[in-house]
């Protein structure tokens, strides 16, 4: 393979973009590259003939080459490199040695690898500069903690950039770009994409790579339609429809414990002496034979066109023949093991952010990688792809170094090359030969890469990303770009041709009804909501397939957030159920059914004229306070019969339960007689009759009891109903208002934040400006003394300057004495106090002593403090003086006419 790209590369690979349309040349062509695949690759001892070769350059050169249309322009001219800084222009001198050093190792290469295609080392930058590939990565920490971890960032590279493909796909680009400039625009090819996402991997603590290898053709295209959906894989397995699982998968589907057991026949167990033999089979055998056949023979063509459909699908989505397989070049991101707990080495399409294994079959072939430290070339054989590649970088017969400078991971030794390499002499030898051609890595030339917090959050270019994968569309928006608040859907259809919808996923942020991810199934009409804790009505999933009330629903609530404890209500047209958890009287279940409606001519049937209830069934959990045989288990009230039926928990020691039922008649009769209590209204069961034996007057106080707790479940019943429909109509408005909640911190966008900090900034302006105006004017009292709009002469002008000259000089004259007074007085204080302490230092205890030299203490300092002051004043004060006085001069009020006395 290595040696047909250096021979194209010799005789011209500007001819491969010619194109041919002829079935035959192609039929030629495909026949013709399947030799240069890395997986077919010839055998070392096969020798390749100068014939052959032109051959071969002659069929390649006829090859199609395949390159999206209408691809987003980003070239050097779409660039504005006028702002960009002196480090994107030019080389500083470590640079230019480095890329002397890469010059020379790419002759060295050349010369000694005639075979292998060129090295991609120095491309040109935005400003046509060359700069070495390990210079172009910038590690970068990022502020966002979402771009911490490779999952999170990659797919931020991923939905930021838009994929631009490579001029030609048979050959690196010749221009490397910055990351500052692809984040500016948004654009770059896979290079650039994997440039990006290696510098804020390796700035995020990750042992990440930049790869020059080559790719498939959907690796190298972004082409995903033939890639299932990562959000639609489920958890578990579903077997798709219209499919049966192989023999095969159903044994892994069992566990190996079922597996033993099925694997052996199943042993009958010995007849009983005195078992009762079962009838005689009459049936025909001959007719059961000819009805096995049958269904054998129905299950037969069943599975072959399951058969046959599962071929044409699988013909529909095989990939057409790529003429290029092999020989397009692709950049991704290579993780090491080792750093940030990787256990083990993977790669990273920087185009989709998906992760695979290094052995995958869409990565063909490396030809080098590199690192902001070194540059790595690989020596090893790519006839089978990547998957016998060792990634051991310290090893120099796999991965050829072109820096020793740097930290590189060390060749893992046995023991036997260990006791070889204990030769002082040698390790010393070598030690010289590594300081003489040791060469530290430049820094990088590319300035901080900078992420603003509005780019992050908008992620996708100008707000939205389409992506098509197989039998699907994954559609993303940024937040707060949909007035409801949507931000992804994904579309799933049934046809490879995407015009059959299944179902569609709908995810939502900032809703203020909570709303989080909306389900519709379009085969079913279902219908389901998921809601994030805060809903009005504690509301957390609502699965219905109509709007309207009375119909088929389930409604679960989160349950802490309740007073009632409610978990889920299921409603049917005739049925309502509920249950409940962390009840103070046990209720977990409740079941009610609804008779037909009695027709009234009302606005509001719903409410207005309420379902009948019929039977309403309650079950409790157990109370551990009371007996098994006191606590009731389930209660049903059989409301259109009149009767209550109890279950009442049973025994740890018991199989059976206590069973009673009462019969609920009226008070009276038709006659108005009070009807007394009887034995046959309640029939009981006892499991233990002798220990519970429960007279009349219990029986009728358990039965009057319950007639209440029966109006109260049914008043509970109308008040689900009540619920269930202000519910309906709460989600009705929130559908069709969708309004959207913002963050206090989020100051552009929350509207009355930006009011009220405008009205303070302004309020603070009018303030400065007010006391700008209001400043102390050092003339206006004097000039308050003269007529209103008088204009003022000389003589006057002369005054005033004179006048405010004295009065200034007075101030400072009186400072300078009150600064005085207070030095003489706090002096004299404190010899009054020592005065004091020398008469009564005798009879003074140790407290008033202290209490003495606090005292002093705080006067001292208050008296350095008074003559500092004084110091300070008495040297400001003639500066202070003359500087009023030239203000004086140079006051437009008076300037002019102190002109002349100067």
């Amino acid at each position: 393979m290595e040696v047909l790209r250096e021979t194209l590369e010799e005789e011209g690979e500007e001819e491969v973009a010619k194109h041919k349309e002829e079935a035959e040349k192609a039929e030629q062509v495909e026949t013709a590259v399947k030799t240069a695949k890395p997986a077919e690759a010839p055998k070392e001892d096969t020798i390749l003939t100068p014939e052959m070769l032109r051959d071969l350059d002659k069929k390649l050169s006829e090859t199609e080459t395949l390159v999206p249309t209408e691809s987003p322009l980003f070239t050097k001219e779409t660039i504005d490199t006028s702002q960009l800084p002196v480090s994107y222009k030019t080389n500083s001198p470590k640079e230019e040695h480095l890329l002397q050093v890469a010059d020379n190792f790419s002759r060295q290469y050349s010369h000694l690898c005639p075979d292998r295609v060129p090295l991609f080392l120095h491309p040109l930058n935005e400003c046509e500069v060359p700069k070495f590939v390990s210079t172009t990565i910038r590690p970068t920490l990022t502020p966002y903690p979402e771009l911490y971890n490779w999952d999170s960032c990659a797919q931020f590279v991923s939905d930021f950039l838009t994929m631009v493909p490579l001029p030609d796909p048979l050959k690196p680009p010749a221009y490397l770009y910055s990351s500052t400039t692809v984040l500016k625009y948004q654009l770059g090819n896979c290079f650039d994409f994997s440039t990006l996402l290696c510098s804020l991997l390796i700035g995020s603590g990750y042992d990440a790579y930049c790869v020059n290898g080559y790719g498939s053709q959907d690796l190298c295209l972004m082409d995903l339609t033939r890639e299932v959906c990562p959000l639609t894989v489920k958890p578990k397995e579903v077997w798709p429809d219209r499919r049966q699982p192989t023999v095969a998968s159903q044994r892994m589907c069992v566990p190996s414990t079922v597996r033993h057991k099925t694997s052996k026949k199943e042993e009958k167990p010995p007849p009983k002496k005195y078992a009762i033999k079962p009838p005689r089979d009459l049936s025909s055998k001959f007719e059961q034979e000819q009805e096995k056949k049958r269904q054998m023979e129905i299950r037969a063509q069943e599975e072959k066109r399951l058969q046959e459909e599962e071929e044409r699908l699988m013909e529909a989505e095989k990939a057409k023949p790529d003429s290029l397989h092999g020989l397009r070049v692709h950049s991704w991101v290579l993780v090491l093991s080792g750093k940030r707990e990787v256990p083990e080495s993977f790669f990273i399409d920087p185009f989709t952010a998906r992760s695979y294994s290094t052995q995958d079959d869409h990565f063909l072939g490396i030809e080098s990688l590199w690192n902001h430290k070194n540059y790595w070339i690989n020596m090893q054989d790519c006839w089978n792809c990547c998957k016998d590649l060792v990634f051991d970088l310290g090893d120099p017969v796999r991965w050829e170094y072109m820096l020793l400078g740097t930290d590189k991971p060390h060749l893992s030794l046995t023991e036997e090359d260990d006791i070889d390499l204990n030769d002082d002499d040698d390790v010393e030898n070598l030690g010289k030969e590594d300081e003489d051609k040791s060469f530290d890595m430049p820094h990088s030339w590319v300035e901080q890469i900078e992420i603003s917090p509005e780019a992050f959050e908008t992620r996708c270019p100008n707000g939205k990303k389409v992506i098509q994968y197989k039998r699907a569309k994954l559609e993303k928006w940024a937040p707060y770009l949909n007035s409801n608040g949507l931000v992804c859907r994904l579309t799933t259809y049934e046809d490879l041709e995407c015009t059959k919808t299944l179902e569609i996923k709908k995810w939502y942020q900032n809703r203020e009804d909570m709303l989080e991810l909306k389900h519709i199934n379009k085969r079913t009409g279902l219908n389901i909501d998921y809601f994030k804790p805060g809903h009005p009505q504690a509301l957390r999933v609502h699965s219905y397939k109509s709007t309207q009330p009375e119909m088929d629903r389930v409604m679960e609530f989160y349950e802490t957030a309740r007073v009632d404890g409610l978990v889920k209500r299921e409603e049917t047209p005739k049925t309502m159920t509920e249950y409940y958890q962390g009840r103070q009287d046990f209720l977990s279940y409740r079941h009610i059914n609804f008779g037909p409606r009695v027709k009234k001519l009302t606005l509001n049937s719903a409410e207005s004229n309420p379902r009948p209830i019929v039977k309403i069934t309650e079950r409790f959990f157990r109370n551990p306070e009371k007996p098994a045989d006191e606590d009731v288990a389930e209660r049903t009230f059989l409301i259109a019969e009149e009767r209550i039926q109890l279950r009442f928990h049973c025994r740890e020691d018991h199989i059976t339960a206590s069973k009673r039922e009462f019969l609920r008649r009226t008070e009276v009769d038709s006659k108005g007689n009070k009807i007394v209590m009887a034995p046959d209204m309640c029939i009981s069961f006892e499991v233990e009759p002798m220990e519970h034996t429960k007279k009349l007057l219990y029986q009728y106080e358990t039965m009057m009891r319950l007639k209440d707790e029966e109006k109260l479940s049914r008043h509970q019943a109308w008040e689900s109903e009540l619920e269930v429909l202000e519910i309906l109509k709460l989600r009705e408005e929130e559908e069709e208002s969708h309004t959207l909640t913002i963050s206090i911190y989020d100051t552009k966008r929350n509207e009355k934040s930006k009011e009220y900090r405008e009205a303070m900034e302004r309020v603070m302006h009018e303030e400065h400006m007010r006391q700008v105006e209001t400043q102390l004017d050092y003339l206006a009292p004097f000039l308050a003394q003269l007529p209103p709009g008088e204009k003022l002469t000389r003589w006057q002008a002369v005054r005033l300057k004179d006048e405010c000259l004295s009065d200034f000089k007075q101030r400072l004259i009186d400072k300078a004495n009150l600064i005085q007074a207070r030095f003489e007085r706090e002096t004299q204080e404190l010899q009054k106090k020592q005065q004091w302490y020398q008469e009564n230092q005798v009879t003074l205890t140790a407290e008033d002593e202290d209490l003495y030299l606090s005292y002093c203490s705080q006067a001292m300092f208050r008296i350095r403090i008074l003559e500092q002051r004084l110091n300070r004043h008495k040297e400001l004060a003639p500066l202070k003086y003359l500087a009023l006085e030239e203000k004086l001069h140079k006051d437009p009020r008076l300037m002019e006419y102190l002109k002349v006395f100067a």
